[in-house]
């Protein structure tokens, strides 16, 4: 089904078709298989997808209790997923936008089930396709202050431009200049990077915890990154980068 869907009286909603097909997995066995998935994106958040009724494993699906309407998308129609959990799925009748077929698409509770794009397992949440990772290699001078100190200086850094963030320079753990690197418990997931693993970052005897992080095996759009360390912009005194190449 082809449904496109740009919202003007209630701008805060974007409706579209994805040509990639989606495919659900409780575990090993397969509860849903579509070519003809739609995407949400409501109020900025992550994209949602939502799969046709039709599309599920026969019987996978039990309608459940209403749940709290979307002023956005409309009255909230619930169901069970058999092998997965009472209420871990839901559909929208959209009457609140005019659009009663999103009434045939429904979507499971991301945490409840395994998610695929083509035959690539995704984790987290939907890529958008509206956000993209840059990596561009830079002989620009990247210096880091941290307690009022220059600790790392490169010009070998790759600079990683991310769609609506600020952007993270990336370079050889070589090129610290003082302090030194204590490896932490931590590790977060990117859909568009990967598995990150976190330095604390040790200088005179004071510690500040995770501020340092590096994408061991970085996913492909961000393969230029791996293994170079990052300081947390946030998190230090400056990240200071010449207008001009160092020479």
């Amino acid at each position: 089904m082809s449904l496109s869907y740009r919202s003007s009286e209630v701008p805060a909603v974007l409706i579209e078709p994805t040509h990639r097909r989606i495919r659900l997995k409780n575990g090993e066995r397969a509860i849903a298989d579509t070519t003809g998935a739609i995407v949400i994106y409501e109020n900025g958040g992550h994209p949602v997808y939502y799969l046709p009724k039709g599309d599920f494993i026969a019987g996978v699906l039990s309608p459940a209790a209403k749940g709290e309407a979307s002023p956005l998308l409309g009255e909230r129609h619930v169901f069970d997923v058999a092998g997965v959990g009472a209420s871990k799925a839901w559909s929208f009748d959209g009457s609140t936008i005019g659009r009663d077929e999103l009434a045939g698409f429904v979507t499971v509770e991301w945490s409840a089930v395994r998610w695929f794009e083509e035959d690539e397992e995704i984790f987290r949440h939907a890529r958008n396709v509206y956000k993209r990772i840059d990596t561009i290699t830079s002989s620009r001078l990247v210096e880091v202050f941290v307690d009022g100190q220059l600790v790392a200086r490169s010009n070998r850094a790759v600079f990683l431009f991310e769609t609506g963030l600020i952007p993270r320079y990336y370079f050889p753990a070589e090129d610290i200049l003082a302090g030194r690197l204590v490896e932490s418990d931590l590790m977060t997931y990117c859909p568009y990077k990967g598995n990150a693993s976190y330095f604390h970052f040790e200088l005179d005897g004071h510690r500040h915890d995770n501020i340092v992080w590096y994408y061991p095996e970085p996913v492909d759009e961000s393969l230029k990154v791996g293994g170079l360390i990052s300081f947390y912009n946030e998190k230090v005194d400056e990240i200071r980068v010449s207008a001009e190449a160092s020479t």
